[in-house]
């Protein structure tokens, strides 16, 4: 089986080509500020990145010739994890219905039902986007009938995390309970009990733990006071949540590696704000064991920070008495998604329909 994959983010888009389980040409193409700057808005980009991925496929020798495209899924509404097909309902809400931000990940779908329908007989996919949902009924009650609790996760690479782990030790993920942990640019951290998410945060808005750039849960009276203080519009407002927020407002920069060589260096406020960050992890790690009642097969951690001794080092000592704790540094959300596309093409898998 041949398996195009594409992951559109903000600056870049990843692309993949596999047979079966092995791949023959990977790309992570960059997207310069320059380049990018024509557009208004994320959906007006999708020809321009169509033509990228089709370019480099042509450079590489490769036909346009698959039996599947898949693709990053986006923003839609709250759906159950797993595989789907591409329809006219899932285009529809990704271009006009239930788009809740302006992110990349929402042009996964587009490029893949557009590319697969140049096809004879090619399918197009996505699988575990970032709003996959399955909260229990007490997860998604908050203090205010107003606000429910809902998750934006890392659901395709912690999914895959779990099913690496689960292969493993010669058992399935429906099998296991796992708290995962995904540590980038914003952290999400999930209660999977045999195979479904019951507990998960907000991690684009920011809800748990700070992170890199985002600023994780904070004090709700100070955050009204801070709305009507006159001092920023919402927009402003909005990016001291994400993007301006976290290390990077404490900081400067949301450059991990910048930072940890200040901490070697002596800075010490950096090692204070870092220690703090991952103090707000392991508190919320911990907080989803109570989610499982303490039955805990392992606490997998995974993510860009993963690559960080001085990170994982620390969290250890503050969960390590929880359950095993293993790491998986990085992302393996290519391989994730061609793996899923592959499990539907050879029919061990099959394709849910987004109603």
């Amino acid at each position: 089986m041949k398996i195009l994959v594409i992951n559109p983010g903000s600056t870049s888009t990843k692309m993949a080509v596999y047979e079966n389980e092995t791949p023959i040409l990977l790309r992570n193409i960059a997207h310069s500020a320059e380049e990018l700057a024509p557009f208004g808005n994320i959906t007006e980009q999708q020809d321009f990145r169509r033509q990228l991925v089709l370019d480099e496929l042509k450079n590489a020798d490769i036909p346009l010739e698959f039996d599947a495209v898949i693709g990053r899924g986006g923003l839609v509404k709250p759906i159950s994890g797993g595989v789907y097909e591409i329809n006219q309902r899932m285009l529809d809400d990704t271009l006009h219905g239930c788009v809740m931000h302006s992110h990349a990940c929402n042009l996964g779908c587009l490029l893949a039902y557009e590319i697969a329908a140049q096809i004879p007989d090619c399918r197009s996919f996505i699988a575990d986007p970032g709003v996959v949902d399955e909260l229990s009924p007490m997860a998604r009650i908050s203090g205010s009938p107003l606000m429910p609790r809902i998750c934006i996760w890392h659901a395709l690479n912690q999914r895959a995390i779990a099913r690496r782990y689960a292969r493993g030790i010669g058992k399935e993920y429906e099998d296991l309970n796992l708290i995962i942990c995904h540590l980038g640019g914003g952290i999400s951290i999930a209660a999977h009990e045999h195979g479904r998410a019951i507990d998960a945060n907000n991690a684009l808005d920011g809800e748990g733990p700070f992170s890199p750039e985002r600023a994780g849960s904070l004090p709700a009276v100070d955050l009204i006071r801070l709305c009507f203080s006159g001092k920023y519009n919402e927009e402003q407002l909005l990016k001291r949540i994400a993007g301006k927020a976290g290390l990077n407002a404490h900081l400067g920069t949301n450059d991990m590696r910048e930072i940890l060589k200040r901490i070697q260096q002596g800075d010490e406020h950096a090692q204070l704000i870092v220690d703090a960050m991952i103090y707000h992890i392991a508190k919320n790690i911990a907080a989803e064991s109570a989610v499982l009642c303490g039955n805990i097969d392992a606490i997998l951690i995974t993510g860009g920070m993963a690559h960080s001794d001085y990170i994982i080092s620390r969290l250890r000592k503050r969960i390590g008495f929880l359950a095993p704790v293993y790491t998986f540094p990085g992302e393996d959300e290519m391989e994730a998604l061609a793996l899923n596309a592959l499990a539907v093409l050879q029919g061990k898998r099959e394709a849910k329909v987004y109603v």
